[in-house]
């Protein structure tokens, strides 16, 4: 059975009752979000609770804040900064009875991407992608500052999006007392959005350390809604985690849940 032992920041997602969105760019603004390079700000808050982690079957809580924030180079092209800054609270994960509360390590992606998809209709970017020891405590950051190329290649054809997002991060500096960083994270993504402005999502977030010779393999599967709120637009969706592979006695086992709240700045 799966605990939810929310934190107190995970509160601050409750929100006042909707007014539903009914512009009609609604159901292009779901689609933009189903493509990561898309010429869109957005501030997604990505909220997700495991079980059955580490051998003292602790639980996680972890919140992903992803601002994405497209700039412009030129008429044709846009460099997009894609930010993950983690916030985690767990207990009995490192020690039974143990808890701890607070930032892990920033992942800064950059990717040089054309505005405009090609004659096949392929949207790509590339560049590079920052691992930035930034974690409050020992047991939530690795320690280490890490650098690799990131990029992403997807296509959209109707009310489908499908496509794959992948970065590899060697480490190049920090504590040599800490383990090597040297994982690879393959994310392939398909969704369906409606005229409604619904999307059905499926996606698996892989890392495999080359360190440890491991592979991490959650399964999403996700519904969300473009709707409004006074004037903030903003999309709200959750849904299900399997974990199909974890590393014996670290990773988190079986189901887990996932909500996102995702504000969105359209230029």
């Amino acid at each position: 059975m799966m605990k939810l032992n929310l934190p107190w920041w995970c509160v601050s997602l409750t929100l006042s009752p909707l007014t539903i969105y009914a512009a009609e760019d609604s159901a292009g603004l779901a689609k933009q979000l189903s493509n990561p390079v898309a010429n869109l700000i957005s501030v997604p808050f990505q909220l997700n609770v495991d079980d059955n982690v580490g051998p003292n079957k602790g639980t996680r809580t972890l919140l992903n804040v992803q601002p994405v924030v497209p700039l412009s180079l030129n008429n044709d092209t846009n460099i997009i900064s894609r930010t993950i800054l983690p916030f985690t609270t767990q207990s009995d994960v490192t020690g039974k009875g143990e808890n701890q509360t607070g930032i892990g390590d920033i992942v800064q992606s950059f990717f040089y991407s054309p505005k405009a998809p090609t004659e096949s209709g392929l949207i790509w970017g590339f560049g590079p992608v920052l691992l930035l020891p930034t974690g409050s405590e020992s047991v939530l950051s690795g320690r280490k500052w890490g650098a690799g190329p990131t990029g992403v290649v997807l296509k959209q054809s109707g009310p489908w999006t499908f496509g794959t997002l992948a970065n590899h991060i060697w480490d190049y500096a920090g504590q040599n007392d800490r383990k090597h960083v040297n994982a690879t994270f393959i994310q392939p993504f398909l969704s369906y959005t409606t005229a409604d402005a619904i999307s059905y999502g499926l996606n698996t977030e892989s890392t495999y350390d080359w360190t440890q010779s491991e592979w991490s393999v959650p399964i999403n599967l996700t519904v969300s809604k473009v709707t409004k709120i006074g004037d903030q637009v903003v999309q709200f969706g959750g849904g299900l985690r399997y974990w199909a592979h974890t590393p014996d006695n670290v990773g988190p086992e079986d189901w887990g849940i996932r909500f996102n709240v995702t504000l969105l700045f359209p230029q």
